[in-house]
């Protein structure tokens, strides 16, 4: 849950980990009372921000990362994180194999779009406007699929 939080709010993929294991000591330096798994996971992304905030100086950043925050609280804060996680791989697994390459190369592995225009024989503007309709083709099969989802229910 953690590491998502922090790719929501846009920690470089190469500083997860590291963030997330600093959220860890911090926590595990403080004296905390158990007060249940929803206390504990907000005191823990409560950490996980500040520590993405203090790596990030500019105010544009901080913005992003409260904007994320606070989607985050509107969609994902009631549990529903893993029912969009699996929407999600649901709705990349449709996709034809090079947009899912795509969608990888540029978010699993952090390759920049100039040097994936190059692999795949594309401008660094035509990168840019696949992972634009990539994301929102996204956005509407997830969508769908979570109405449908509540609809069954």
């Amino acid at each position: 849950m953690l590491r998502r939080y922090l790719y929501v709010l846009g920690a470089r993929p190469d500083r997860i980990d590291d963030l997330v294991q600093d959220t860890f000591v911090v926590a595990l330096q403080k004296t905390l009372e158990d007060r249940g798994a929803a206390a504990a996971g907000a005191f823990l992304r409560g950490v996980a921000k500040h520590l993405l905030l203090r790596e990030r100086r500019s105010a544009a950043a901080r913005r992003e990362v409260e904007l994320a925050d606070q989607v985050w609280h509107e969609q994902c804060a009631d549990g529903s994180g893993d029912q969009r996680l699996a929407a999600l791989r649901h709705c990349v697994g449709r996709l034809p194999e090079r947009s899912q390459q795509v969608l990888r190369r540029c978010y699993a592995e952090g390759a920049g779009r100039q040097a994936l225009g190059g692999e795949l024989g594309m401008t660094p503007d035509g990168i840019k406007t696949a992972l634009r309709r990539l994301r929102a083709a996204l956005r509407s099969c997830i969508e769908q699929r979570l109405r449908r989802e509540v609809a069954e229910s």
